[in-house]
C-alpha cells in the first residue's frame, strides 16, 4: 500500500522528532561523562574557581555582587529546586492531570519524576563530591555536591512536567509557554546554585545535562505511548498533534 502525501509528511516529521531527540539525550549525556570522569579523577576544573569568584567581591569573597535585593532573590529562586517545592509542584501536576481524567498520563508523570530524583540520588553517592570551599556559602548545604540536586532535579520535574503537561493540550502557544517557563525556571534555579557559592560550576552542568536528558527522553517515550494509545493525549489532535516534545 502506497502512503498517501500527508501519511509521508506524519513520518518525516516523526523520524525528523526521533533524530533530534537523540541528538539532545547524546550531547547531553556526553557533557556529562567528560564533566563526570574530571570529577572522578579529582581534577578541578578552571571555569570552578573562576566563576565562583567572579560572582563574589574582590574586597570580601563572603560578600556577593550586585546589590543585596539581588542575593535575596537567588535564594528564593534557589529554593523553587528544593525538594519540597518540586514535590509539591509534582503533585500539582498529577492532580491536573487526575482532575482532567487524564489518569495514565498522570502516573506516567509520577513515575518519571520519582525514577528521576532516586537516579540523582544514587549519582550522588557514587561520586561523593565535597562542596565548593573557594567562597563562603550563604545558603547551609548538607548533601554531596555532584551532581547538582538542584539543578538536576528542577530540570527534571519543570521540564519533563511542562513537556508532559504540554502533550496533553491542543493549544500550540499553551504548549510553547509551559516548555518556555520550565526552561527559565531551570536555568535561573542552578545559576542560584552557583551565585549562592554552595555548587560548583560543573555541578550544575552536569545536573542540567542529565536533567534535560531525561525530561527529553521522557517527552519522547510519552509521545510513543501517545500513538499507541496507552496514554492520553490532546483532545481534538490528528497523529500530527498527538505529541508533544521538548525536541519538537
Amino acid at each position: 500500500m502506497i502512503a498517501s502525501d500527508s501519511d509521508g509528511t506524519w513520518l518525516h516529521r516523526l523520524d525528523t522528532r526521533i533524530l533530534v531527540t537523540l541528538l539532545i539525550v547524546i550531547v547531553a549525556l556526553g557533557g556529562f561523562a567528560y564533566v563526570a570522569s574530571e570529577v572522578a579523577e579529582g581534577n578541578p576544573l578552571a571555569i570552578d574557581r573562576w566563576l565562583l569568584l567572579q560572582l563574589r567581591s574582590v574586597a570580601d569573597p563572603g560578600t556577593s555582587i550586585g546589590p543585596r535585593w539581588f542575593s535575596h532573590a537567588m535564594v528564593d529562586f534557589t529554593a523553587l529546586g528544593g525538594g519540597t517545592v518540586l514535590t509539591l509542584v509534582t503533585f500539582f501536576i498529577t492532580g491536573y492531570l487526575v482532575a482532567r481524567r487524564k489518569l495514565a498520563l498522570a502516573m506516567f508523570v509520577a513515575s518519571s519524576i520519582a525514577a528521576g530524583g532516586l537516579l540523582n540520588a544514587l549519582l550522588k553517592t557514587a561520586f561523593v563530591r565535597a562542596r565548593p570551599d573557594i567562597v563562603p556559602h550563604l545558603v547551609e548545604v548538607s548533601s554531596a555536591s555532584f551532581p547538582s540536586g538542584h539543578a538536576m532535579n528542577s530540570a527534571m520535574v519543570y521540564l519533563t512536567g511542562a513537556a508532559l503537561l504540554a502533550s496533553a493540550e491542543p493549544s500550540r502557544r499553551v504548549r510553547v509557554f509551559l516548555i518556555s517557563a520550565a526552561l527559565v525556571l531551570t536555568l535561573l534555579i542552578g545559576f542560584s546554585r552557583v551565585f549562592l557559592g554552595v555548587h560548583f560550576p560543573t555541578d550544575v552542568l552536569a545536573g542540567w545535562a542529565v536533567g534535560i536528558a531525561w525530561a527529553v527522553a521522557a517527552s519522547w517515550v510519552a509521545g510513543i505511548l501517545q500513538r499507541r494509545h496507552t496514554i492520553e493525549g490532546a483532545e481534538g489532535e490528528g497523529p500530527e498533534g498527538t505529541t508533544t516534545s521538548i525536541a519538537r
